[in-house]
């Protein structure tokens, strides 16, 4: 039986042993960081770097807190409007949606405006912290933090607690049917002691990977502004959110959704299954936004080199995040060969070609020869109408002859990864 790849990681994470210390004092920005103190950190960084513009690890700091901001405002809009998250069974399949937020016991009502006022924010804060990243001009830096100690107010309360830490925030987004809400790993509801010394040094090469992620979730917030999703939400709603604005079914009239999903499956959710299959159209309504989001993707593939170019020219081996092959990952049993980074490599150059619509993709009703360009999907947008994107039909305007992406190319990467390569290409960016 295969075990997922982030449940490895954590898994992993739980048995380290303490020991991972530095004897230098703790960067500027760690105790706000740990103490939930986020937008102080960030003014106490932006004072420094007045005074010292050059403090390279500060800058990344500032650049990192910025970054964490951006969560943390997410999860403080999704507090406010009652989201369920892993409380819900389609909340545990949406990463983002299934952010560790306290319950609320006064939600506010929930609309698709709303939702999409959410997803601008943090395509805002995103923005902030990327142009940071991107002004850090030096090959050195380090930053040392104790990831899992850090802290969140997702409840906007002006306290944190054990829920809003930054172990329950890794545990709730990589293990999405073991959250442990409020209860990390012990009866007490503790951190474990080898979370609390947990260190990852973050250099330069990484510096570069959050910028690049910063890029990626810009992109995937773009492409859903893009288009009009109110009535695909309005039936997925009460599976997302407390109080939704306008439900597909009044709850005056039709008996309470339920959370949960179990073999067999109730009639209700394999109605509303159908229902929201049926309401995948999407109209477009803002297509500059399409294009933002394909200058997003390019973005990540070339700071994706970067960042691997980082990587492999570094020397030390000190808790590493994402290591070289001369390297030990800070999670044990995580190696990183060379041969990954040479299919990684490769399907950074494939989708570079993808994108710039020199390779075109296959459709499994397509001819040989013929091929959708996925560039123009982006340039000459339309509505978003996935069923028949599935039939084919949505693919006709973009389809052209040409050569096509090589299935025995992606076959490779795959083997590469031993078969999980979506799940290492989330760790790599």
């Amino acid at each position: 039986m295969r075990v997922p790849f982030l449940s490895v990681m954590l898994s992993a994470l739980v048995t380290l042993l303490p020991s991972f210390t530095w004897a230098d004092d703790a960067p500027l920005i760690e105790p706000y960081l740990i103490e939930g103190r986020i937008a102080d950190g960030i003014a106490a960084s932006k004072e420094h770097l007045a005074a010292h513009p050059d403090d390279a690890q500060v800058h990344f700091g500032l650049a990192t807190a910025e970054f964490l901001q951006a969560v943390e405002r997410l999860g403080q809009g999704l507090h406010r409007h009652g989201a369920f998250g892993s409380r819900s069974w389609l909340g545990r399949m949406l990463p983002i949606v299934r952010l560790p937020v306290p319950e609320n016991p006064e939600p506010a009502t929930t609309s698709a405006a709303e939702v999409r006022s959410l997803v601008q924010v943090f395509l805002n804060d995103l923005a902030v912290a990327e142009k940071t990243l991107a002004s850090l001009n030096t090959d050195e830096v380090s930053l040392p933090l104790h990831v899992g100690k850090m802290h969140f107010d997702f409840n906007a309360d002006g306290t944190v607690s054990a829920e809003e830490s930054g172990w329950q925030m890794f545990q709730a987004i990589t293990n999405a049917r073991r959250p442990f809400r409020g209860q990390p790993n012990d009866a007490n509801g503790q951190m474990p002691p080898a979370v609390e010394a947990f260190v990852v040094k973050f250099d330069r090469g990484d510096a570069y990977w959050l910028q690049g992620y910063c890029h990626l979730l810009s992109a995937f917030g773009e492409v859903a502004l893009a288009h009009d999703a109110d009535v695909f939400f309005n039936v997925v709603a009460p599976y997302l959110f407390a109080v939704p604005a306008a439900p597909d079914l009044p709850p005056t009239m039709f008996r309470e959704t339920s959370q949960s999903m179990n073999l067999p499956f109730d009639q209700v959710h394999i109605a509303d299954l159908v229902a929201a299959v049926h309401e995948t159209r999407f109209p477009l309504i803002a297509p500059p936004r399409m294009e933002k989001a394909l200058t997003h993707l390019e973005q990540v593939l070339a700071l994706s080199r970067k960042t691997w170019n980082a990587i492999e020219a570094e020397n030390d081996n000190d808790a590493e995040w994402i290591p070289n092959p001369r390297q030990q990952c800070v999670l044990p049993g995580m190696q990183v060969t060379a041969e990954m980074i040479g299919s990684w490599q490769a399907f950074l150059g494939e989708a570079e070609e993808i994108l710039a619509g020199r390779k075109l993709i296959p459709h499994w009703r397509l001819k040989d020869g013929y091929g959708i360009n996925i560039r123009r999907v982006f340039l000459e947008p339309r509505d978003m109408d996935l069923v028949r994107w599935a039939q084919g039909a949505a693919a006709v305007p973009y389809t052209e002859q040409g050569p096509r992406t090589n299935p025995s190319t992606w076959a490779a990467i795959q083997r590469s990864f031993r078969g999980q390569f979506l799940s290492f290409a989330v760790w790599f960016n």
